[in-house]
């Protein structure tokens, strides 16, 4: 795994992540919409054209973003678009049973501007389906824009303004009354450890006879939502994986 980043400037910090993008044009207006706001990290999962980042419409629609197309990379999973993250939010207009805690955009951004450690990544889906549940229950947090809920369809490039724009909003109200702290805060664990973590658990689980593998029902998304809540720290991974590695020597002994 990469090592974290280490530029405390959220506009170094905050990566976008598209997910099987369907229209070219999107993918250049949700350039455009990050650049109007500072961002230029922009990261492609899986287009649906293997020419996305130079297609004409692409092009048209990043209308002087294009130096952002010319960065962007093109990835083959979520699991490489989140490589060197230890914060990811997912972007849905629909609620899952199993998802992770539902931030609005604003709470978002305050999140990251005041945690200098956090490298964010945040996700958008597919413009017909979203996001599957698989992504979301990778990530922290879903956020959800308080649309009218009578009509709540946003376009990909708008969501993607919605969300650079409150960020940039957060670095420009700085003198806002600090967050809430618990103290010493350690690392917050990548995306990468707390994945490892999870796989640790179900083998630990599994070995103890308290999650079957042939009916796990729905354990195991509930035990990520549990602490997708907590927002680990590398040190708690350690001491969860700690306890599992415990169980299996006592189990194999």
């Amino acid at each position: 795994m990469k090592p974290p980043e280490t530029s405390t400037s959220v506009f170094d910090r905050v990566r976008f992540v598209l997910v099987e993008t369907s229209h070219p044009g999107n993918i250049g207006a949700a350039a455009r919409a990050m650049k109007t706001m500072g961002f230029s990290r922009l990261i492609l999962v899986n287009p649906r054209f293997h020419d996305a980042l130079e297609h004409e419409e692409a092009l048209a629609f990043a209308s002087g973003a294009q130096d952002i197309l010319s960065r962007t990379k093109v990835v083959g999973s979520i699991e490489e678009a989140l490589d060197g993250c230890n914060f990811a939010a997912a972007l849905s207009a629909r609620l899952r049973e199993f998802s992770p805690p539902v931030w609005t955009p604003r709470t978002l951004a305050a999140h990251i501007n005041m945690e200098p450690d956090v490298q964010a990544a945040l996700v958008f889906g597919n413009e017909r389906y979203g996001l599957p549940n698989g992504v979301v229950e990778k990530c922290n947090v879903l956020i959800n824009i308080p649309a009218n809920p009578e009509y709540s369809s946003l376009n990909l490039a708008q969501a993607v303004q919605v969300l650079s724009y409150e960020c940039r909003l957060a670095v420009m109200e700085e003198a806002q009354a600090p967050a809430t702290s618990i103290g010493f805060q350690g690392e917050a664990a990548s995306f990468a450890q707390i994945e490892g973590m999870y796989a640790h658990l179900e083998e630990a689980l599994t070995a103890i006879g308290f999650l079957k593998p042939d009916n796990p029902k729905k354990l195991m998304p509930r035990l990520k939502r549990l602490f997708s809540r907590t927002q680990l720290e590398t040190e708690e991974v350690n001491i969860l994986r700690g306890i599992a590695k415990k169980i299996l020597q006592n189990r194999n002994s």
